[in-house]
């Protein structure tokens, strides 16, 4: 099914728009709570845990350890994201070091 550039548009912005929403409605629903929600103050402490848990599982959970390479490029990437993130607790840096390897062990190096 091809779309019209109208219903292209409408689309998009209809996207944004929920994206938009769901970004700050948590903002303005609990911008009078600060830190006198202990709820929330927990919340803001084991989610980020949990999210990267989350990741960790989802990224590893498809390998299968009887073919010949499979597995290798996630794990060595895995071990350089621990390794970087507890050297220079930089969540952003691992991240964005550990995705760049793991392309490039995946795309020229274990093709």
């Amino acid at each position: 099914m091809i779309l019209s550039t109208p219903q292209t548009f409408v689309i998009l912005i209809v996207v944004t728009a929920a994206t938009i929403i769901t970004r700050f409605l948590p903002f303005v629903l609990f911008k009078n709570s600060g830190t006198r929600n202990s709820f929330i103050n927990y919340l803001g402490k084991v989610l980020p845990f949990s999210a990267i848990g989350l990741l960790v599982v989802y990224c590893l959970k498809d390998i299968n350890f009887f073919k010949h390479t499979s597995g290798i490029p996630e794990m060595v990437s895995v071990a350089f994201v621990a390794i970087i993130h507890y050297w220079k607790e930089n969540t952003l840096l691992s991240i964005g070091i550990g995705t760049a390897l793991y392309m490039i062990l995946v795309q020229l190096v274990f093709v």
